[in-house]
């Protein structure tokens, strides 16, 4: 992988020149198929957006050229592995069929001269056991699909191996959680190349309702907002989402991001569209939704507390104020039932 500062010059946002880019995704037989057509839609979303001479170039390979079949049965249609000079985004895949795959010596072999070559290598879910096949995650910072964090970890013990984020980034190397994560990567990926505007189209364009940041915890519940540009306000944002139920006074989270409170409030204001405390309860609200529907036995003065609302009676008088029903009732329509 090419070295990099990963600031900003005059040929594009993130310092990688204009021009076409081109995006090698990597399958195998057992491939979790949304790990390929998630990155690849967002991809090919942005190409709506871009002038054709900024265009991702959009290659999915394989072992062999020909039909791939994927775990769930789905067949997708592969090129052969090809010349490595000139990639600029590796992205390796995940799915049952990665162990089998990162033991097949003539596929880890090309993943490893790619990389090489590659201006970034990208992976999602367990792409990652592939990427530690080739020797790229030694002594970096990586994460995976949760429940496979720890097998990751124990056959790459220098590794820093973190289950907890969407995805994360170590310099040229991206990793992400499980399967629709890569989405949030992808997104990641063009905002890094063209700037916040174009991913949060390509968002609006795929109707996501979610788009997390890339430290927002695999567990957590963030909501749907418009994420501004990169910087202050944008980490403020992340912050919430990460951690809803954290102390995010005004004071609080201009002290975080740098700022004083004053300027914090009203750059968030102006940025975001609304205070910052209309945010954060607007975060909380969502959790503790999610929380009243998927922990029946969650009490709503621990449902208050978790979701930062401190005591049950805030947290109804939020609900009836947002939702126009008390959480009790909230939960007797909404809670996952067995």
């Amino acid at each position: 992988m090419k070295r990099g500062d990963g600031g900003i010059d005059a040929n594009g946002p993130a310092g990688h020149p204009l021009g076409v880019h081109r995006v090698v995704i990597v399958t195998f037989p057992g491939l979790q198929p949304l790990d390929a057509v998630g990155p690849h839609e967002v991809f090919a979303g942005a190409n709506r957006g871009l002038p054709a001479d900024e265009h991702y170039q959009l290659e999915v390979v394989g072992r062999e050229p020909g039909p791939v079949t994927s775990e769930s049965g789905l067949v997708l249609h592969a090129a052969g592995l090809g010349a490595t000079p000139g990639i600029g985004t590796l992205l390796l895949v995940g799915g049952g069929g990665v162990l089998e795959a990162s033991q097949d010596e003539a596929l880890v072999g090309w993943i490893r001269r790619a990389a090489a070559d590659a201006d970034r290598v990208a992976t999602v879910c367990s792409g990652t056991f592939l990427a530690g096949a080739a020797g790229l995650i030694d002594g970096r910072r990586v994460t995976t699909h949760w429940a496979r964090a720890d097998r990751l970890a124990e056959r790459h013990p220098t590794a820093i191996v973190d289950s907890d984020p969407i995805h994360l980034r170590d310099g040229d190397l991206w990793t992400s959680a499980g399967v629709t994560a890569g989405i949030d990567l992808a997104l990641a990926l063009v905002e890094e190349d063209h700037g916040a505007e174009l991913a949060q189209s390509i968002a609006r364009w795929l109707v996501m309702f979610l788009r997390r940041p890339g430290g927002q915890s695999q567990f957590a519940v963030p909501v749907w907002a418009d994420a501004v540009a990169p910087g202050p306000i944008r980490q403020a944002q992340d912050l919430v989402h990460a951690e809803p139920g954290a102390d995010w006074r005004v004071e609080a989270l201009a002290r975080r991001v740098g700022l004083s409170p004053r300027h914090f409030s009203r750059s968030f204001t102006e940025q975001v569209g609304q205070s910052p405390g209309h945010y954060v309860t607007t975060v909380r609200v969502e959790a503790a939704r999610r929380l009243l529907e998927q922990e029946p036995t969650a009490t709503t003065a621990v449902v208050a507390r978790r979701c930062g609302f401190g005591t049950a009676e805030s947290l109804r008088r939020a609900f009836l104020r947002r939702l126009g029903v008390p959480p009790e009732q909230y939960r007797r329509r909404f809670a996952a039932r067995a």
